[in-house]
């Protein structure tokens, strides 16, 4: 059971790097899911592979760091 909280207590701060403007729709609309907002905004989001696969998607526009 401590495993389990301790794999879900883990977290990703992801930070937009550059700018959506430009991009298609549904990257902007990524970004906008992730809870990025403004340029150099960073968030933490659980370690999980939605969130990841969000990541993925707007890879050139986002940093992670993990942690």
């Amino acid at each position: 059971m401590s495993q389990d909280n301790q794999k879900s207590s883990s977290t990703i701060k992801v930070k937009l790097t550059r700018s959506p403007i430009g991009n298609p729709k549904d990257q902007k609309a990524t970004v906008a899911a992730l809870g990025l907002r403004k340029m150099g905004a960073v968030v933490d989001l659980p370690d999980n592979g939605s969130v990841r696969g969000m990541v993925f998607k707007v890879k050139h526009l986002v940093t992670v760091i993990e942690g």
